[in-house]
């Protein structure tokens, strides 16, 4: 079968506190916030390459307890980094958890502040 689709353009997660979300987004992880547009209602936005990851500030329907351990487990974004030392240092410094990939690829998967599971994958 053939398909038009060749890549993804930007992945949405749902948040409770855009400003908390913030801190997180940008100072934990170091993402490049860029504008929105008005859609009504608080979000963010922020540019990774050619992809965006996309803050919602609205109602989650979605439990936030209850949730995997390992976020490798649960619904997650993968994103890629050069180096995971840096981060882990920022993760623990931040008292932030953190699994490592049950692979035993160099990944870690940790949580947002509403328990959304992110991926973070070293490329060399």
């Amino acid at each position: 079968m053939l398909t038009n689709i060749y890549s993804l353009n930007h992945a949405s997660l749902i948040v409770a506190n855009l400003d908390i979300s913030l801190k997180f987004y940008r100072e934990i992880l170091g993402l490049q916030q860029v504008d929105r547009p008005d859609l009504g209602f608080p979000g963010a936005w922020f540019q990774l390459g050619d992809q965006q990851i996309h803050l919602l500030e609205l109602e989650n329907p979605d439990p936030i307890t209850g949730r995997p351990e390992h976020g490798g487990r649960d619904r997650h974004v993968a994103l890629n980094a050069i180096s995971l030392t840096p981060l882990q240092d920022i993760l623990n410094k931040a008292g932030i958890v953190y699994t490592m990939s049950k692979s035993g690829r160099r990944a870690l998967f940790c949580r947002d502040p509403d328990g959304n599971a992110i991926e973070i994958i070293e490329r060399i």
